[in-house]
């Protein structure tokens, strides 16, 4: 084999080693984050009193898209009197020591004679619960911040 066949062996086999890692990190880190099942969530205000609860089933979708479904308000607001759409999106954030954490976004629009409330939550995954901080924009008494945590129960 001549030095010219050697080289373009070498340059392939180098392509392909490089390609089998970066496909083989990117399936890896998102292998054990599994956001698909029935989620409870509780947010508070600002001074830690406990604002607004609801379960819903969350499905991930390719492209890290998240959407809900089943979504239940367990306690009253005006602000979605007739529930609300979910979209979100989840980002693998990395995995240290076995442990994956992910960024998730998720957004809740109010629909019926409710609409144009906007709840928005940002949080971080990790070992099936979320936590991070909420913001709800809208209408007269539909707005607030705080604290949010989400707990996986299915």
């Amino acid at each position: 084999m001549g030095w010219a066949m050697k080289y373009l062996v070498g340059v392939f086999m180098l392509a392909a080693l490089v390609l089998s890692v970066a496909c083989g990190g990117s399936s890896s880190n998102g292998s054990n984050v599994n956001v698909n099942g029935n989620w409870s969530v509780a947010l508070s205000g600002t001074g830690g009193n406990q604002v607004l609860t609801f379960t819903t089933t969350l499905v991930q979708s390719g492209n890290n898209g998240l959407s809900g479904e089943n979504l239940t308000f367990t306690t009253n607001s005006a602000c979605f009197a007739d529930g609300g759409t979910e979209t979100g999106t989840l980002t693998i954030n990395g995995n240290t020591g076995g442990v994956t954490s992910a960024g998730i976004q998720l957004t809740i629009a109010s629909t019926g004679s409710a609409a144009g409330n906007m709840l928005t939550l940002n949080g971080t995954l990790q070992s099936n619960t979320v936590t991070g901080t909420w913001t709800l924009n809208g209408g007269t008494g539909c707005t607030g911040n705080g604290n949010f945590t989400m707990t996986k129960v299915g």
